[in-house]
């Protein structure tokens, strides 16, 4: 009999290459570099943890003037992410929340979390191996999981309930990257990299993006515009 699996409400996840020259590359990481011999706040880190410019006083590059041409060109992602679902581009102004750089060397990574302040944010391999780690997204919601904790279980792993673990059932997708490459996806998206990997001296740049109506009037589920908020 024949019959048919549909799937509905996927997460949809960006992901291109952005084109920067190798020395326009080094010259960044050498940026980058400098901020981590400068870190405000080494003691936030452990051993196991990356290194996270904005835990260290370094969460605004895009005020940096070297990295001007780098938001140029991500700025042409983020609309295209936007477009993708329908939206006019000309009825809403983005911002630059915050931004960062991570490093990561031999096994530390970044735990999964989420960024909740914030609307869009991306991740871009400015050094990368195929060796280093990638990055993971997190289902949390489990829509098809129809037997509670069946999905994440690691007794259920160990048991070899199922005969193939792949994006049908499973609770985390590593995301294959390359160097050069930039990954979008919503704020609110689970996320983080993978764990016992060595890492060598691998390279990110990360941002947070707000979106805002450019008119408010008639419309209740956007941020009105930045010029209208009242400060107390």
């Amino acid at each position: 009999m024949e019959h048919q699996i549909l799937n509905l409400f996927p997460l949809s996840i960006y992901k291109s290459k952005l084109g920067l020259t190798d020395e326009y590359k080094k010259e960044l990481i050498s940026e980058i570099v400098t901020m981590t011999e400068n870190s405000s706040q080494l003691d936030y880190k452990t051993n196991n943890d990356a290194w996270t410019g904005d835990t260290q006083g370094y969460d605004k590059l895009y005020e940096n003037k070297k990295f001007d041409f780098f938001f140029s060109q991500i700025s042409k992602h983020l609309k295209n992410y936007i477009e993708y679902f329908e939206i006019d581009t000309s009825t809403i102004d983005c911002y630059f929340q915050r931004s960062w750089a991570t490093l990561s060397n031999s096994q530390e990574n970044i735990k999964h979390h989420r960024h909740v302040q914030s609307h869009l944010s991306f991740a871009y391999y400015l050094k990368k191996s195929k060796q280093d780690s990638n990055i993971q997204f997190v289902n949390m919601d489990h829509p098809s999981e129809f037997i509670p904790s069946l999905f994440h279980s690691r007794t259920v792993k160990l048991s070899k309930v199922f005969k193939n673990r792949n994006i049908k059932n499973s609770s985390v997708i590593d995301l294959n990257c390359l160097e050069d490459e930039i990954v979008i996806f919503p704020s609110k998206t689970r996320h983080g990299t993978q764990p016992f990997v060595k890492n060598d001296n691998r390279v990110s740049i990360s941002a947070d993006i707000l979106i805002v109506a450019k008119d408010s009037k008639n419309m209740e589920h956007m941020m009105p515009p930045l010029n209208q908020w009242k400060k107390f």
